[in-house]
């Protein structure tokens, strides 16, 4: 099912497709002419536009395929009109429309053409996802955020992606550094060119030399051939340096030579190359602090940093957590062919968690849950080590509590607690059970054992009118 725009100048008309059209599953929205339907588009594009040919006003029906066409290039357009010619016909699927129907048609008729317009998109679409995937590309698109600091992420990406500036990228482990390179490379001119990764803490250091800059043939034990290395085969692309930190002094000074003169001398090598690279590096440390210490030398920091990309973790921009946790179960749910879900007491202890780990944490956490949960929804018991940190919060919470010198009676104390949130989770939720359990963050059968053990429901096992989970 998909959404479909419907224009028309006739009233009737719309309100007879849109009938049609929702009674066969599809969203539905409707314009009264050429301008409206730009308008409608623009605020939000449609999966199939049927225009009605002629229309009064400045964009009839071929028009407003053109103005489709250059601007929404995904979208299917389909013409029906009452006064059909070979030559109209001809026009409009000439200029890119996907069907042409006269009036009047059968109902069947036109959900049949639909349908196939919007198998069409749905290939279309997988089609250029498989041609990037295959690509190695990264778009901008896989960089989820609604929050203020990715929007100035993103800002800043879209600024220098197509400049031969040095980037340097920080932020914490798992926050995105990589994807970030990515996307300044494949949304850049540089694009069409390879784009070499290169993790700094992953190869020995006294490998690492040949590895980046290559070596010529008997230079060393092994070196039984001529190797270009990582750098040069960049060359015209990025070379992505990441934990750069983590690179040797000696090699930092190779390095600044390739920044500075645009040259590459292989171990064992005579003479200098020439090499065209951009370079984007990415680190979890602080290299100011890392220079002032004398582990990372000034010249290659600032050679480096001309532009600084930094990510912030997720704990300060929590409003990408639900993003990020849908992104992750609509993949999860396309490998596996089932539609899996999060109920909202999970959600809201996805969203309340600090994920240490990021965005790699909070992926790691959704397939650990997934492959996990009994049923298609993951619920808070899925999420035990969330669950178990959370409840260690509240407890270092309580630690300034002053213990009475007589004592207390604990048991009588945590149920005197305990029942005093689940009741004003009740009040809250209007009586309704299951919205009370997933205000406290727990599910529904333990909901129905608290109600039973702390004297609230004589019948547990009954269910409130408004709840419809099974027993």
């Amino acid at each position: 099912m998909g959404r479909v725009l419907v224009v028309d100048d006739e009233a009737s008309m719309r309100d007879f497709l849109a009938i049609c059209l929702r009674r066969a599953g599809h969203e539905v929205e409707l314009a009264a002419s050429g301008a409206a339907a730009v308008t409608a588009l623009a605020a939000r594009p449609a999966d199939v536009v049927v225009t009605d040919l002629r229309m009064p006003g400045a964009l009839d029906g071929l028009g407003l395929l053109r103005e489709v066409r250059a601007h929404h290039p995904d979208t299917e357009v389909i013409l029906v009109t009452a006064f059909a010619t070979a030559d109209t016909a001809l026009a409009a699927m000439k200029q890119g429309a996907y069907d042409y129907l006269t009036k009047p048609f059968k109902v069947d008729e036109i959900n049949a053409v639909i349908d196939r317009a919007l198998e069409k998109r749905a290939l279309v679409a997988e089609n250029a996802a498989l041609r990037d995937q295959v690509a190695g590309r990264v778009r901008m698109a896989q960089l989820l955020g609604r929050s203020k600091g990715m929007q100035r992420v993103f800002e800043l990406i879209g600024k220098i992606h197509s400049t031969r500036t040095s980037v340097l990228i920080t932020g914490e482990s798992g926050t995105g550094k990589e994807l970030v390179a990515r996307a300044l490379h494949t949304e850049g001119s540089r694009a069409g060119a390879r784009f070499v990764a290169v993790n700094c803490g992953a190869i020995p250091e006294e490998l690492m030399e040949s590895e980046l800059f290559g070596h010529v043939k008997g230079s060393f034990t092994g070196a039984v051939a001529d190797r270009p290395g990582l750098v040069r085969e960049a060359d015209g692309g990025t070379l992505f340096l990441d934990e750069i930190g983590e690179l040797s002094l000696g090699l930092q000074v190779k390095l600044l030579r390739v920044l500075q003169e645009k040259k590459v001398k292989p171990v064992g090598g005579t003479a200098e190359l020439d090499v065209d690279v951009r370079v984007v590096a990415a680190t979890n440390r602080e290299l100011e602090d890392e220079v002032a210490r004398g582990a990372f030398r000034q010249d290659l920091y600032y050679r480096l940093n001309v532009i600084e990309v930094r990510i912030p973790p997720l704990r300060q921009r929590r409003e990408d957590i639900s993003l990020l946790v849908d992104h992750f179960l609509k993949r999860q749910s396309k490998e596996l062919g089932r539609t899996i879900t999060v109920s909202a007491a999970a959600r809201k202890l996805l969203e309340d968690y600090d994920f240490p780990g990021n965005v790699r944490e909070l992926e790691n956490v959704i397939e650990r849950a997934v492959a996990l949960a009994p049923a298609d929804e993951i619920d808070v018991d899925d999420l035990p080590r969330l669950r178990t940190t959370a409840v260690r919060s509240a407890v270092e919470a309580s630690s300034a509590v002053e213990l009475p010198a007589e004592g207390v009676d604990l048991d009588r104390l945590v149920a005197d607690y305990e029942r005093a949130w689940v009741a004003r989770a009740l009040e809250k939720a209007g009586g309704v059970r299951k919205k009370a359990a997933q205000l406290l963050g727990i599910s529904f059968r333990s909901m129905r054992y608290r109600l039973a053990k702390l004297g609230f429901d004589k019948d547990a096992t009954a269910l409130d009118k408004d709840d419809d989970e099974p027993a």
